[in-house]
């Protein structure tokens, strides 16, 4: 592979002889997560199309094949003529111009071979059979990315669900401490004569959260139809799930590179397609060796319909034909350059496929181990929010806190936690990614 030779081990991870869980989506949600992508797999038109256009490919490889072999048809004709002799010197019977009516019927079988003598039909074969084969590993890489995408869409709704939940719980604990503030000023407990603008900036504080938790609905409306979407339904935002972000699943897995190369059905689609590239521009040298057909046929030809089956009326004929090109303008030569200029396109997407592939699986790794680390400082500052938002309403109920301090403490308990809950979110995306980087795939039960 040149500059993308496979390394010993990944640089960003020393694991390397883990493997990969097959299972990753069920590890990852479970039972149901499983089943909507089973759902998925079966109804996602996407997949459909790809699964016709493995089909066609198949259909045209076969097609392909067809030129190796002999040709037979079977036919008939029947034919009546009249002729006019005009100028002939004796005349008809009875007067007029002499004239003759003659018939003719037949059966005939026929037979042609064009003799794959140097192989050219063949390699039009081959890059036909390798062209199909690369449509299957394309259709098994939409697979896999389709298994990405619904995980992806699930996470995302379980995030949208707890976000709309922390925002629910803002506006409960928002209208609280606007009706506490309320009441305090209406029993004329006073800070410094400030209580009104305090009530005002509790009662704005109770409207802002509202307005959050109509986006956040927003947003988990919207997840939710591009759920429905991926499974190949009508987004009528119907699906019932009340999911919500699952626990984080095992140590991050690897695997060697060697495996790599094996299991990820894009870059084993661009070895195929390599593949065909190499049978085309052996198919297009050899058109510069001569061509050997042969034809054959028999059959019957009489004037009565009666004896077109008998064989006393049999007739054949052999022959055959050399065909060596001399002069096409250039044509042949023009398509071996073509042929062999497809075959570098694909040697250098093959390459670039494969550090692609090398690539997504570093940024996975790399990413894995800072998520982690913002993951566990988002859950200590959150925890920390949690408990100044409690210090915060004891002291404002005991007297000896003000309402400011309150109102802050209280947004970023909120915000805290909310962030707290995306990250975990992006962290469960990231091993998704890593799952698709190594090649992990989901196989539908049976």
């Amino acid at each position: 592979m040149g500059s993308v030779d496979a390394p010993g081990s990944w640089a960003a991870s020393k694991e390397a002889s883990a493997g990969i869980d097959r299972r990753w989506v069920r590890k990852i949600g479970g039972g149901e997560l499983s089943g909507l992508v089973e759902q998925a797999l079966t109804h996602n038109p996407d997949l459909r199309a790809a699964a016709a256009r493995v089909e066609r490919a198949g259909a045209e490889a076969a097609i392909a094949g067809a030129g190796r072999l002999p040709s037979l048809g079977i036919g008939g004709d029947g034919r009546r003529d009249k002729q006019n002799f005009i100028g002939f010197p004796f005349g008809a019977p009875g007067g007029g111009v002499p004239s003759n009516i003659s018939q003719q019927f037949g059966v005939n079988l026929n037979a042609a071979w064009e003799l794959d003598v140097w192989g050219r039909a063949k390699a039009g074969q081959e890059a036909a059979i390798a062209n199909a084969e690369a449509r299957r590993y394309d259709y098994e890489a939409a697979r896999v990315s389709l298994a990405g995408q619904v995980a992806k869409a699930w996470l995302a709704l379980g995030e949208a669900n707890e976000q709309v939940a922390l925002a629910e719980r803002a506006v409960r604990a928002s209208r609280t401490l606007a009706d506490a503030v309320s009441q305090r000023f209406q029993r004329a407990i006073t800070d410094d004569g400030g209580s009104a603008a305090q009530v005002r900036l509790t009662e704005t504080e109770a409207v802002n959260r509202v307005g959050t938790l109509a986006q956040r609905s927003q947003e988990r409306e919207n997840v939710l139809r591009q759920l429905e979407i991926l499974l190949g339904s009508y987004p009528s935002g119907s699906l019932s799930s009340r999911v919500t972000l699952p626990g984080f699943p095992g140590p991050t897995p690897s695997g060697l590179p060697s495996e790599l190369l094996q299991r990820r059905p894009d870059i084993l689609a661009a070895e195929r397609m390599l593949a065909a590239s190499g049978r085309r521009v052996k198919q297009a040298k050899l058109a510069r060796f001569p061509s050997l057909s042969l034809t054959a046929s028999g059959g019957t030809s009489t004037e009565s319909i009666r004896d077109v089956l008998k064989s006393d009326f049999g007739i054949w004929s052999i022959g055959g034909r050399l065909t060596q090109p001399i002069f096409q303008g250039g044509e042949i030569s023009g398509g071996i350059k073509i042929e062999q200029a497809a075959e570098r396109e694909t040697i250098a997407l093959l390459q670039k496929t494969v550090l692609n592939a090398f690539g997504e699986v570093e940024q996975a790794l790399v990413a894995e181990t800072y998520l982690v680390q913002r993951v566990r400082v988002a859950k200590q500052a959150s925890e920390l929010a949690s408990e100044a938002a409690q210090s915060a309403r004891e002291e404002y109920s005991a007297g000896i806190g003000d309402v400011l301090t309150l109102i802050e403490a209280t947004e970023r308990d909120v915000d805290s936690a909310s962030q707290y809950v995306a990250l975990q979110r992006l962290r469960l995306e990231n091993r998704v990614d890593l799952h698709l980087a190594l090649g992990g795939d989901f196989r539908a039960s049976k």
